[in-house]
């Protein structure tokens, strides 16, 4: 089974960039621009790790985030977004998410994150 990520943004250029830049950086990437479409996907594909814009049109991020958490505990959950005050990082954490990223972002810290996240579940699964 290869290392899949969802990315979870409504602003296509993102969601291209990062599935550009993890998929050079082999992982494979899957992409959604909203809640439904990011559900549907999660249904019928096994992935560990997703990032979530917390600003989706017509939708609140971290209430999708904690439908995600409580259907998939395992997986590890980023969230991204282009501005946070001090209370949306506590309901992060709140809602399940395991870090926090501000765009723009820097790629390098988002691999490492990846990097680390996969090898978490992988020790999770071993147990």
């Amino acid at each position: 089974m290869g290392k899949k990520l969802l990315i979870v943004d409504d602003e296509l250029t993102v969601r291209e960039f990062f599935k550009d830049f993890f998929s050079a950086s082999g992982y494979q990437v899957l992409t959604a621009e909203g809640a439904e479409n990011a559900l549907e996907i999660l249904r019928d594909e096994e992935i560990d790790v997703i990032f979530l814009d917390l600003r989706l049109f017509g939708t609140n991020g971290l209430e999708l985030g904690r439908q995600i958490h409580r259907e998939k505990p395992l997986s590890i959950l980023f969230a991204i977004t282009g501005w946070a005050g001090l209370f949306e990082v506590e309901e992060c954490r709140e809602a399940g998410f395991d870090d926090f990223f501000i765009k723009p972002v820097q790629f390098d810290m988002l691999l490492k994150a990846v990097e680390e996240a996969f090898a978490r579940v992988e020790r999770w699964r071993k147990r």
